[in-house]
């Protein structure tokens, strides 16, 4: 595969620049690692999953930390989160040296818990999703954005199969007492048809025997660990009752597509799931272009009681977007009502109303498919956002 570089990189080292610290969490095997070892390959690398190294920490950590040379590369941290305390010590005694370590993790919630309690006001952290459009032509809905499925796209099926089993072997075992993972890989399978729709845990814990508090905790793991992107409701009322359930979206195609059984083009094509599928790839593709700039990942939905339904709000330089998913190559004017009315109701906020339509071999450039409302497709309204920042 052609190598990539990742949009992230540029924000990360605007961010070493002005703290000691960076940390880099998300999904496994979305290319944290190789984005800092080949984008700072100044930096030293230590990988904190070799029993060897570990065994050296446990033995003496202050000693350890004494012994990097500096910038260094503390590959899954998560593993040894007694490190930070040390870290934060030799930080204090030069307050003044910038981007000199360099933390990533898998397991976002424990790390997390870390950094808050030694690293507070010492460390930038920053979140890497897999690969978006905008960084690789070869990321489809079939294939995802992972960077091993995308080199050898082939193998994806054994890929994703092998990835779900390490996530429940190590990931889910490591932050949850699941006295029966499969159970849970039953869970995972059941949150998969829900993919783009609004959260209901009686609605999952039912089918599975769980209590309601129990599905609380296993989506607390799926959106820690990055395999899911909760959609929270936009509350800026507009004069009307609103649903208030997130809505959920897995943050890549590619494991959808392979926990629904979809292994072709053909039977994407024919899935009653692919309405679904690509309003996800919308939702992860904007969540990505603002985590990959260093902005706040506001993104919402919106939906009252009265049947008034736009998929995404998103504010955003200055404005907000009001964005509607078809899947279909021909957008009409019928298909834009939605935006406009919320865009009535937001009045006299300023909004941009925008149609995100499949692409085809003779998809036009952006149009106007009603006043205020553009009709494009993902790829050009990612680009279109991209121009602005």
């Amino acid at each position: 595969m052609k190598k990539t570089s990742r949009l992230l990189l540029k924000q990360i080292k605007s961010g070493a620049k002005g703290f000691p610290a960076i940390v880099l969490t998300g999904p496994r095997r979305c290319g944290k690692t190789y984005l800092l070892k080949h984008g700072l390959p100044q930096a030293n690398y230590v990988l904190l999953e070799d029993p060897d190294v570990l065994a050296r920490v446990r033995a003496d950590p202050r000693a350890f930390i004494d012994a990097l040379a500096v910038p260094v590369i503390l590959d899954e941290i998560q593993n040894a989160p007694e490190l930070f305390a040390y870290v934060r010590t030799r930080i204090d005694a030069q307050p003044r040296k910038m981007g000199q370590w360099f933390f990533t993790g898998s397991q976002e919630a424990p790390l997390m818990q870390g950094v808050v309690e030694s690293m507070a006001g010492r460390a930038a952290i920053f979140q890497l999703l897999p690969l978006s459009i905008e960084e690789s032509e070869l990321v489809t809905p079939l294939n995802g954005g992972y960077p091993e499925v995308l080199a050898k796209p082939a193998n994806r099926r054994l890929w994703f199969s092998s990835y779900i089993q390490t996530y429940l072997e190590r990931d889910v075992r490591a932050l949850l007492n699941v006295r029966d993972l499969s159970t849970f890989r039953r869970f995972i399978s059941l949150l998969a048809t829900r993919h783009a729709q609004s959260l209901n845990r009686t609605d999952l814990a039912s089918p599975l025997g769980v209590s309601i508090p129990t599905i609380g905790e296993w989506m607390s793991v799926l959106e820690t660990t990055g395999l899911i992107l909760l959609v929270p409701p936009y509350f800026e009322n507009a004069g009307k009752r609103l649903i208030k359930a997130p809505k959920i979206y897995f943050t890549d195609s590619g494991l959808i597509c392979h926990l629904l059984g979809i292994e072709s083009q053909s039977e994407l094509k024919r899935s009653p799931f692919l309405g679904a599928i690509t309003e996800g790839i919308v939702a992860t593709e904007l969540a990505k272009t603002l985590i990959n700039r260093g902005l706040r990942r506001e993104l919402y939905y919106f939906r009252d009681q009265q049947g008034l339904e736009v998929d995404f709000v998103l504010p955003f330089a200055g404005n907000t977007y009001l964005i509607e998913v078809k899947n279909t190559s021909t957008p009409l004017p019928a298909m834009a009502k939605p935006m406009l009315a919320l865009a009535k109701a937001l009045a006299p906020r300023q909004t941009q109303s925008i149609l995100v339509h499949s692409e085809t071999r003779s998809t036009p450039a952006t149009t106007a498919l009603a006043v205020g409302v553009s009709a494009m497709t993902i790829k050009q309204l990612i680009a279109s956002l991209a121009k602005l920042r």
